[in-house]
C-alpha cells in the first residue's frame, strides 16, 4: 500500500515538474519572441519618424536582426514582418515566378526574399556550389519555412562572367516550369538585388507588355563583339574563379543567328521558358555559348529577337 501511495506521489511529481518544465519554455520563447517584435518595431517607427521630419536616419548596425534560428517558422514570419496573405485579386490571378542566384551574405539575401515574397508566387533559390555550409544552411532552414519556395534541384560553382552563372538561371527555370503554380512571367535576381516597386506595381508593369519578354538590349558595340568572337575558358581553383579569353576564334552562331548584346537580368513569359528549354534554336545557341564572356548579356536577348520568334511563342 505504502508502496503503491509513493509510486503515485512520484507520478504526481514528475508531472508536475514537466508541467512546469514545458511552460517555462513556452514562456521563454514569448519573452524572446515580443522582444524582438518590439526591437524591430522601436527601430522602425525611430526611422519612420526622423524620415518625416526630413532628418538623414544611419543606421550604426542592422536594423532588423534575423530571428531564424531562434523561432519556429510561423514565429519568424510575424517577427519578420512577412505578407502572408494575398494583397489583391489583380495579384492573385497573376503569380510571378523568381529565380534567386545567391552565394554569399545571409542577411541581404534574407531582406530581398522578404521584400518580394507574396504566397502566390513561386520562388526558386540557386546557391552557389563553392558557397559556405553555413550559408547554404541557413538559406535552406529560411526556405523550409515557405511551401511556394525551393532549391535549385542542381547547383553550379558559378564563375563571375562565365556560361555557369547562365546555367544557373537555367536550372532554376527549368524547376519553375515544373512548378504547380501558374506563374505568368519569371524574373531573375541576384543576391545584391532589391525592389523599387511593389509587387502589385510590377504586375500592373508587366501587364502592359501583354505577353511580351522584358530583354532590352542593341546589336553588340565594339567593346562587346570579343565576347562571341573568341573562345573564353572558366577557370576554377580552390583560390579564384574567373573567366580567360583565349586567341581562338569561335564559328559563327548557330542557324544564321544575329547576336544581340543586352542586360542579363529579364522578364521573361512562361511560354519563353518552354521555348528556350525545348526549342532546337534555343538548344543549339545555348551550347555555342559554352565558351564565350558573360553569356547571359546575349542568350536572352538574342533568342528574344529571332524573326518570327514571337509569332511561334503566341500560336503554338
Amino acid at each position: 500500500m505504502v508502496s503503491r501511495k509513493y509510486c503515485l506521489f512520484s507520478v504526481s511529481l514528475l508531472s508536475a515538474l514537466i508541467f512546469v518544465f514545458v511552460y517555462n519554455s513556452k514562456l521563454q520563447e514569448n519573452r524572446r519572441f515580443l522582444r524582438a517584435v518590439l526591437t524591430n518595431a522601436s527601430i522602425l517607427a525611430e526611422t519612420c519618424a526622423e524620415l518625416l521630419e526630413g532628418q538623414v536616419f544611419h543606421l550604426t548596425e542592422n536594423a532588423l536582426k534575423t530571428t531564424l534560428r531562434e523561432s519556429t517558422c510561423s514565429e519568424y514570419k510575424i517577427q519578420s514582418h512577412y505578407i502572408t496573405e494575398t494583397l489583391s485579386g489583380e495579384e492573385a490571378a497573376f503569380p510571378l515566378a523568381f529565380t534567386m542566384t545567391v552565394h554569399k551574405d545571409f542577411g541581404t539575401f534574407e531582406r530581398l526574399f522578404r521584400a518580394i515574397y507574396m504566397p502566390h508566387n513561386v520562388y526558386c533559390v540557386h546557391v552557389d556550389a563553392k558557397s559556405s555550409v553555413k550559408f547554404k544552411s541557413s538559406v535552406q532552414r529560411l526556405l523550409s519555412c515557405f511551401s511556394n519556395a525551393f532549391l535549385a534541384s542542381k547547383m553550379e560553382p558559378v564563375v563571375y562572367a562565365g556560361f555557369s552563372r547562365l546555367q544557373a538561371d537555367l536550372n532554376c527555370l527549368r524547376d519553375l516550369v515544373a512548378s504547380q503554380v501558374p506563374w505568368k512571367y519569371v524574373i531573375n535576381t541576384c543576391g545584391q538585388d532589391f525592389p523599387l516597386k511593389t509587387n502589385r506595381e510590377i504586375v500592373q508593369y508587366l501587364k502592359g507588355f501583354r505577353g511580351k519578354n522584358l530583354t532590352p538590349g542593341v546589336l553588340p558595340p565594339d567593346h562587346a563583339i570579343g565576347r562571341t568572337k573568341y573562345v573564353h575558358q572558366e577557370l576554377l581553383d580552390s583560390k579564384s574563379s574567373y573567366v580567360q579569353k583565349t586567341a581562338q576564334l569561335k564559328p559563327p552562331p548557330p542557324h544564321n543567328m544575329t547576336i544581340y548584346f543586352g542586360t542579363a537580368y529579364v522578364a521573361l513569359t512562361r511560354e519563353f521558358a518552354d521555348f528556350v528549354l525545348q526549342d532546337r534554336r534555343a538548344l543549339d545557341l545555348l551550347s555555342w555559348s559554352k565558351d564565350t564572356y558573360s553569356p547571359d548579356e546575349h542568350f536572352w536577348v538574342t533568342l528574344n529577337r529571332i524573326p518570327g520568334c514571337q509569332d511561334f511563342i503566341t500560336n503554338r
